[in-house]
């Protein structure tokens, strides 16, 4: 498909820049495709009302790394070159691959020295050498550390990478740490949030229980290619970075019986809905699956386990918007987010929540 069929023009007053406060006041659209009527406006606190007793929400429970590095190339002779990195994918207990800025002017065999503030390992830097070079900037970092001590290091030295549409236009802060965190993040490898969570409160979860609906967990470690525009003319062109992803047997056996009962499946996020996809056979059974996915979704295809699904707005000509797109219809999509831009919903990761119903054609 073409890629500006997914274009729309989006007013920079629209983009959030701080998320709503108390997170689960942020407003709502919900988008049922063929319904009478098909938009209405509702806020995330009315969630439980629309949903049923026994369906079951599925999150992802990764936790956002403080993966922003900034530093300096070093080459022998002294020539020296500030370099930022965003981790995007661990390769190893000592690698990362990683986007790098400049990455045209970084070369196989750099050393490149992260963090200089001296609280940072023990000689106040993170130190890695460039040892292989991808398409698009993409390197792979192989670090003087290893496992846990690395870990720390990065936790240290690194900052939370906020999308560049909130970069650029403000600074980290000390509140992004919280805020761009979901309260039920665990598995630590993201280098993004799933942002559909950060919605969600111990409130919210209580008004949950009580109306039957039920919690489970996968992971997915989102990476910094989630941020990368669509620069193909066609879909078809466009390869999407894989991410490493789990669902374990005892959350595959649990969705299984809840749909084998009519529960729906109501995916929190495109990224648990991309990895329940990867996860799921032919047949719609849910199967334990740990890996990596690059599954790229656009309209036509046939979704095989998410019913609903709840996500924020998403960036125009993004392979995220095609994928609500191949949910709900493009066509329902595109008036959807007409509407809210008209009356002033949010956009992006500290936005406001849409809750889609799957195109049933």
């Amino acid at each position: 498909m073409r890629v500006d069929l997914f274009d729309f023009d989006l007013p920079d007053e629209n983009i959030a820049l701080r998320p709503a406060s108390p997170r689960d006041a942020a407003r709502m659209l919900v988008v049922r495709p063929g319904g009478t009527p098909f938009l209405s406006d509702r806020t995330v606190r009315d969630l439980p009302s629309l949903l049923r007793e026994g369906d079951a929400l599925v999150f992802n429970d990764t936790r956002v790394i403080p993966a922003q590095l900034e530093g300096q190339r070093l080459r022998e002779g002294g020539s020296e070159l500030p370099v930022s990195a965003t981790l995007h994918m661990r390769a190893g207990p000592e690698r990362w691959k990683a986007f790098a800025r400049p990455g045209k002017r970084i070369k196989v065999g750099d050393r490149i020295l992260f963090g200089h503030s001296g609280d940072a390992c023990l000689l106040g830097t993170l130190n890695a050498t460039v040892e292989a070079k991808g398409e698009g900037g993409e390197i792979t970092l192989l670090f003087d550390l290893s496992g846990p001590a690395l870990d720390e290091a990065i936790m240290t030295v690194g900052n939370i990478p906020l999308p560049p549409y909130i970069a650029d236009k403000r600074p980290e802060d000390e509140h992004d740490r919280e805020d761009y965190q979901t309260i039920y993040a665990r598995e630590q490898g993201a280098v993004a949030a799933p942002t559909a969570g950060l919605h969600f409160t111990p409130e919210l979860f209580a008004a949950l229980d009580q109306a039957g609906i039920e919690r489970h967990f996968v992971t997915l470690h989102v990476g910094a290619g989630t941020f990368l525009p669509v620069k193909a003319d066609d879909t078809s062109e466009h390869r999407m970075h894989a991410e490493i992803g789990h669902v374990s047997s005892d959350t595959a056996e649990r969705l299984n019986a809840i749909r084998k009962r009519g529960g729906r499946i109501v995916s929190v996020g495109t990224t648990s809905l991309r990895l329940l996809e990867s996860a799921t056979a032919e047949d719609g059974t849910i199967r334990p699956w740990s890996g990596s996915t690059d599954i790229f979704i656009t309209p036509g295809y046939r979704f095989r386990a998410v019913d609903i699904l709840m996500t924020n707005f998403h960036l125009p000509k993004s392979t995220l918007f095609m994928l609500v797109s191949a949910f709900s219809g493009l066509e329902t999509m595109r008036g959807a987010y007409e509407h809210a831009i008209r009356t002033g919903y949010r956009f992006y990761s500290y936005g406001d929540a849409s809750l889609l119903f799957r195109d049933p054609e």
